[in-house]
């Protein structure tokens, strides 16, 4: 279903998601998802060095 989404298909996507949320809602819940993305990461890293220590 998803393969024949090609680019004018994902422009008017995005197109609809900037009229419906704005330019600046877009760009704090990007900010966020960031956020949440780095604070996952450094989560992973400190468990894998809590369990390389206890080794």
């Amino acid at each position: 279903m998803l393969n024949n989404i090609g680019l004018p298909g994902l422009a008017i996507i995005a197109m609809v998601v900037i009229v419906l949320f704005g330019r600046g809602k877009l760009s704090s819940i990007m900010g966020e998802v960031g956020q949440g993305i780095t604070s996952f990461r450094k989560g992973v890293e400190a468990k894998d060095e809590d369990e390389t220590a206890s080794v």
